[in-house]
């Protein structure tokens, strides 16, 4: 295996790197048309709406329904025979591809775009509705509360899964030899081909294959953790309608928050006043009850004196 790797390190290498280029220009790609996909199959009708409109939605989600069963029920190495060898034969060759790169790059992009189209979906139906209706209330419309509201927190429930796809995508790219693109597997095969040293040559598949996923798995918890944030925070809570969420760190210290925030200013200063007046009756309280007290003495001494 050593004497395989010295020998044939620069093409494994080479293919290592045409890999992990592929992998993630096509994730990037299926990234994009499963958000496009996603936010689609979830754009809301009603019956009250126009017959046009109704008709289009449900005409795009019969598509994005039949591109996502298509692609999600068939092998990648099929998809990419019928691709790259099908068009040209169905077309007379009008469709065909002059560069290998694209080729590769639009089949395992497509391939990843109807998984992450019901990934995307998942993320969305995720996120509270009363976040949606809250977005409503102010105006919003359907791809502002998307862009602005809803995408953002369905992004980080759905990281997981696009670290995932990357991963498969790393693996799955092996089938591109089908269409001669010389990925790390393909790399392998010509090797074998060469000498017939099959096992020290599954072996270094193995191990480069296994470096790059864990890797990659390093890496998304990496910015799974950074997306996460700091969860070494204070829960301040001075007004029990105002504070609820923990939005303030010692609003005593005046934060700039409470500046941009005036009403939550006259909240805290009312609180504060009906403590101070509650402070202020318990005081006079105490001192009314030590004032009967000390009346209660001064009678009971006058009566014991009489007597």
């Amino acid at each position: 295996m050593v004497r395989l790797w010295s020998q044939y390190s620069g093409s494994y290498l080479n293919g290592i790197k045409n890999t992990l280029i592929l992998a993630v220009v096509a994730t990037l790609i299926g990234c994009l048309i499963g958000f496009v996909c996603g936010v689609l199959n979830t754009i809301p009708y009603t019956k009250s709406d126009s017959l046009p409109k109704r008709f289009l939605l449900k005409l795009i989600r019969i598509i994005v329904r039949v591109y996502v069963e298509i692609f999600r029920g068939t092998p990648m190495v099929l998809q990419a025979v019928f691709i790259y060898y099908g068009l040209p034969y169905f077309s007379n060759n009008a469709l065909r591809f002059d560069n290998i790169w694209a080729a590769a790059i639009l089949i395992v992009s497509i391939n990843t775009g109807a998984y992450m189209a019901e990934t995307v979906r998942g993320g969305i139906i995720s996120v509270d509705p009363g976040q949606t209706e809250g977005a409503k209330a102010i105006g919003m419309t359907h791809v502002q509360t998307m862009v602005s509201v809803i995408l953002p927190q369905a992004f980080r429930n759905i990281v997981p899964q696009i670290g995932n796809n990357f991963i498969i995508n790393i693996k799955d790219t092996s089938v591109m030899f089908i269409i001669s693109f010389t990925e790390f597997f393909a790399i392998h095969r010509t090797v074998v081909g060469s000498n017939y040293l099959y096992f020290p040559s599954a072996a270094i598949e193995m191990v480069g294959y296994l470096t790059m996923t864990l890797i990659a798995s390093f890496l998304l918890r990496l910015l799974e953790k950074k997306l996460d944030g700091n969860d070494s925070y204070d829960l301040v809570q001075v007004d029990a309608l105002t504070m609820s969420a923990g939005t303030y760190n010692y609003p005593g210290r005046g934060t700039p928050f409470d500046e941009r925030n005036p009403e939550a200013q006259k909240s805290m200063l009312r609180e504060e006043l009906r403590r101070q007046a509650e402070r202020d009756a318990a005081v006079r309280e105490g001192q009314k009850a030590e004032t009967r007290r000390a009346h209660g003495n001064e009678t009971r001494n006058q009566d014991g004196g009489d007597q």
